[in-house]
């Protein structure tokens, strides 16, 4: 029997080019007990797939095209926020949640109200997946913790539980970031404006990110396509400007990054395209030029919220 609680609660679902066996999982989780199951549709559903999940009572959104995996997020957000919901889980096509995500991702929300601690997202623990690396989430230093919860800085949206009144209060996810440290910029924003974001032991969910890990030199990062890394690296570099984003992650930041783009180079055979196209990211950050990247191509995913190493 499903779980009462969840029907105080959203589900939305971000979809690009699923599968069969994607399409199956999210009308399974249609019938689960969620208030009301919604997806955004970021460009390619297979045909029959569309008329497949309206059966099963999901509430499918889009616009015709890819507009990035923020912009997928807000508009269920917004969805979800016009049917009254208090609170909406997220997930991504590929991922499996175990069966007691929601109720626990629930019970971690209620025992923080019941501290009096704002949060404005609880998300459970990440569990590897079979040859990618888990994401780590850094505590947030000086904030409150509450048993078993932790602060985070930040956490992957795939698996989060977003109070809406929060969200209305910290504001949308950036479009203009499209696809790579979404997640991270929110949350920093949510710290600022007195919300916290908190990681519950009590589950824990395996994420999936890139075509494996590269290692080396104690550092563990995803192999990822050019387009994505170069995102990632203009996305990082332009968050040095954001007031909320702490010094301290500026400055780790700072060290960091030019070894990830190394590393990243190594692992290509330092091919010079693969430089001058990182370089030519880093720029970008530098001078805010951000939105979709210019060497998207039209066959890759384009919605899977990445965790960042």
């Amino acid at each position: 029997m499903p779980d009462p609680r969840l029907s105080r609660l959203m589900l939305g679902v971000t979809l690009f080019r699923p599968g069969p066996e994607q399409v199956e999982r999210l009308c399974a989780l249609a019938s689960a007990g969620f208030a009301a199951v919604i997806a955004f549709d970021n460009g390619g559903l297979p045909a029959g797939a569309a008329e497949r999940l309206a059966r099963a009572g999901v509430t499918l959104l889009s616009e015709g095209t890819n507009l990035g995996i923020a912009e997928a997020l807000n508009r269920i957000a917004a969805a979800a926020q016009a049917a009254g919901a208090g609170a909406l889980l997220l997930l991504d096509q590929d991922a499996e949640p175990p069966g007691d995500l929601a109720a626990a991702l629930l019970t971690a929300q209620d025992r923080l109200r019941a501290a009096g601690i704002p949060a404005a997202v609880v998300g459970p623990a990440p569990a590897p997946a079979p040859g990618h690396k888990a994401p780590a989430y850094p505590p947030r230093p000086g904030a409150p913790g509450h048993g078993d919860l932790a602060p985070v800085q930040f956490l992957a949206t795939s698996g989060s539980l977003v109070d809406l009144a929060a969200f209305a209060r910290v504001g949308p996810f950036r479009g203009d970031f499209f696809i790579d440290g979404v997640e991270l910029e929110w949350c920093f924003r949510a710290w600022s404006l007195g919300y916290g974001c908190y990681q519950t032991r009590a589950v824990a969910i395996p994420h999936r990110v890139g075509g494996g890990t590269i290692r080396a030199f104690g550092i563990a990062m995803p192999r990822q396509p050019l387009f994505r890394m170069g995102t990632y690296l203009r996305n990082a570099i332009y968050a040095w400007r954001l007031p909320h984003v702490p010094l301290r992650w500026k400055l780790a930041q700072a060290a960091y990054l030019p070894l990830q783009a190394g590393l990243y180079w190594a692992d290509s055979g330092w091919r010079p395209a693969v430089l001058l196209r990182l370089l030519a990211a880093a720029r970008d950050g530098a001078l805010g030029r951000l939105g979709p990247p210019r060497d998207l191509p039209r066959d890759e995913p384009r919605d899977e919220p990445r965790d960042l190493p």
